[in-house]
């Protein structure tokens, strides 16, 4: 258990409870902090409401109510808050829908207590977890839509990014650290963190996850 651990909160939403305490126990055994449990998208969103955990694992099957919209009611409400998927399902159809909603990441319900950890560790940081197979997909999907004619709409135009701002987003959507770009870049971490608070002030966004997506829907990821 390490402090960084420690300073993690965490919330599990799943409709199944011994799925649901068997997580819980797990990552609190680990060191980090789960401050709340939920067995449905409405308790999930009045109960991150009143926790305001970092980093929510998510099922989509809750029954009546699908996990999707409890991710666009939690994200709605506290936007900084980063939302893991851990499903049984790794249909596309899911995947891309939890995404479009503002999921950080996704993760089949195969992987390990070990892998689920370090899942959870990477998305508080502000890093895109996903499955192995199901990133190329959410990659392929919005390389499609962006592809696709912008509408003529009367849009107002995207803020200008200069040129170093541009390369720091392109690093942070492959997934690098503020450190591993300062040492790709030359400069220090700190001089990359005021680049990428720089451009999420411009493009109005909330953290790295949603920069990612930004990056994917401009064609600036490889």
């Amino acid at each position: 258990m390490s402090e960084e651990d420690a300073d993690i909160t965490v919330m599990v939403v799943d409709d199944h409870p011994i799925w649901r305490e068997g997580v819980a126990r797990d990552l609190t055994e680990r060191g980090l902090k789960v401050v709340a449990t939920a067995p449905d998208a409405d308790a999930a969103v009045r109960i991150a409401n009143a926790t305001r955990p970092q980093v929510v694992l998510m099922d989509l099957n809750l029954g009546a109510t699908s996990g999707v919209t409890a991710i666009e009611g939690i994200l709605a409400k506290h936007p900084d808050t980063r939302i893991l998927v851990l499903s049984a399902s790794g249909e596309h159809a899911d995947v891309l829908a939890a995404v479009k909603a503002g999921a950080s990441g996704y993760l089949v319900k195969s992987a390990g207590a070990e892998e689920l950890l370090q899942a959870v560790r990477r998305t508080a940081a502000g890093y895109p977890v996903f499955t192995p197979g199901l990133a190329g997909l959410v990659l392929g999907e919005y390389r499609r839509l962006a592809d696709e004619p912008a509408p003529r709409d009367g849009s107002p135009a995207v803020p200008a990014l200069t040129d170093r701002e541009t390369e720091v987003l392109r690093l942070v959507a492959k997934g690098l650290t503020a450190k591993q770009i300062g040492d790709r870049l030359v400069v220090s971490h700190r001089t990359v963190e005021s680049h990428v608070q720089n451009t999420l002030r411009k493009l109005q966004l909330h953290n790295r996850a949603q920069l990612v997506r930004y990056a994917i829907e401009q064609g600036l990821a490889d």
